[in-house]
């Protein structure tokens, strides 16, 4: 059997992932009955519904659709981008794989792809032995098939798959409760359901409500309708997760052509102009509804009208932070005298850095440049089991070559999540890096994974 082997490698603390993901099972589904009454087993039938028998989701009777959608094991000739970076399971490994099934007589297997499909992303055992391998103490996990979510526009239905999300989230942490947190769904298409939920997953322990930057037919988060939402998390004390999503809108109702999402509009851009490359899909559209998230709640004073909220930003990098903020410091000294909105009792700057938090990954080397700038606001995202997802080594080993101080690591790596969700470290914690990890016969060589990464090698020639 081959062996996979890694430099030795030490920590003295404890790492926290803020954002790294489960693929919803089926178990979701089968559970839900447990926890729902019949008329809301009825709605969640007819809205959003796992069918067993042809292994699809079906979403307001569109089957198939979701990212999360295509049946656990994995299909062959495939790499299934949303449970596949487990440990070891580097970028360079995934493209010496992904190479491969360019040719049919290489294509991976239905026995590889399941080996490659990490029951970590489904169950908290496995999960747990990922985490040790992967350097993780904690994480917060959160679900995948978030653009799905806020197109639902049963409330009902919404409100009934939110709830049993929730339930089996909280069952998967049970496995570990001083490792495992879950962010929880909110059935934003309510308020009153919204806030309701709240409430309810606060007295299971839960950390964080997460909610998309955009919600069902076009509405935005910040509006005054959602006041009862902000008035739940002041008073349970929960996380405001805010995490975009490269969100296609193929679940909007037929006719609805509004455009509210700055994710879907990057999207529709790179489709529409041809570009042969998914690089703006998925990193732009990222950043593009988190930025204007950042930027509305900072300039419109919603940290004024709700001063015990803390929010993080999951997923959208955190480079570009610094210059936005910037912006709307410049831009609010400049006009405030013009503004048709209240005053502004900070600057937006000292108002973000009082009350949130950025996601950052382990290969983004920026931060570990401006210490002074993100040592307080930065929490790590592995972003596993998704196909860009790496371990705290990697993160670790980025901040080595730029020379951040060990005790910035720690902050970035752990502390700083830590003490927004107001957890403690582990007991014990993974201090030595596990060096050598058995593989199956047909594991990609070191030379097979060098001609992979040529440019040519991804041309497909059939």
């Amino acid at each position: 059997m081959p062996i996979q082997t890694f430099e030795p490698m030490t920590k003295d603390f404890a790492t926290f992932d803020c954002d790294a993901h489960v693929t919803e099972p089926p178990l979701i589904w089968e559970r839900a009955g447990e926890f729902l009454t019949r008329d809301e087993m009825e709605a969640l039938r007819a809205t959003i519904w796992w069918d067993n028998d042809t292994q699809q989701l079906i979403v307001d009777g569109k089957a198939g659709v979701g990212i999360g959608s295509p049946r656990r094991g994995g299909i062959p000739g495939t790499m299934r981008v949303i449970s596949n970076a487990g440990p070891g399971v580097k970028h360079d490994i995934q493209r010496a794989l992904n190479v491969r099934n360019l040719d049919p007589k290489t294509a991976l297997t239905q026995a590889q792809v399941s080996y490659l499909d990490f029951a970590g992303s489904y169950e908290p055992e496995p999960r747990l032995k990922d985490m040790d391998v992967q350097g993780i103490d904690q994480v917060m996990i959160i679900p995948t098939d978030i653009d799905t979510y806020p197109w639902l526009p049963n409330a009902v239905g919404a409100k009934a798959f939110c709830r049993a999300y929730n339930e089996w989230a909280y069952g998967y942490t049970k496995a570990n409760p001083d490792r495992l947190f879950f962010a929880a769904l909110l059935p934003m298409q309510n308020p009153a359901y919204a806030a309701e939920e709240v409430y309810r997953v606060a007295k299971l322990g839960c950390r964080v409500a997460l909610i998309r930057p955009n919600d069902a037919m076009g509405n935005y988060p910040l509006q005054p309708k959602y006041e009862p939402v902000w008035n739940a998390l002041e008073e349970t004390g929960l996380i405001y997760g805010m995490h975009p999503f490269p969100a296609g809108g193929a679940l909007k109702p037929p006719g609805y052509t509004e455009q509210h999402s700055g994710a879907e509009l990057v999207r529709r851009t790179v489709a529409s102009s041809g570009v042969p490359h998914s690089f703006l899909s998925n990193v732009q559209n990222f950043q593009a509804e988190a930025a204007l998230w950042v930027s509305m709640v900072l300039m419109s004073g919603f940290f004024d009208r709700h001063p015990k909220i803390n929010a993080a930003v999951f997923e959208a990098s955190s480079t570009w932070l610094s210059f936005l903020i910037d912006e709307c410091d410049k831009n609010y000294r400049l006009y405030r005298n013009e503004r048709q909105l209240p005053p502004l009792k900070k600057l937006p700057s000292e108002t973000f850095f009082e009350h949130c938090m950025t996601g950052f990954e382990g290969d983004e080397a920026p931060p570990a440049r401006l210490p002074e700038f993100y040592g307080d606001i930065l929490c790590w995202s592995s972003d596993v089991y998704h196909h860009d997802g790496d371990d705290a080594w990697r993160a670790i080993e980025t901040m080595q070559q730029h020379g951040l101080p060990k005790e910035d690591q720690a902050k970035f790596l752990g502390a700083n999540a830590r003490r927004l969700y107001k957890v403690q470290a582990p007991a014990n914690i993974i201090r030595d890096r596990v060096t050598e990890i058995e593989r199956p016969d047909w594991w990609p060589t070191e030379e097979e994974v060098r001609a992979s990464l040529r440019p040519e090698a991804a041309v497909s020639r059939s």
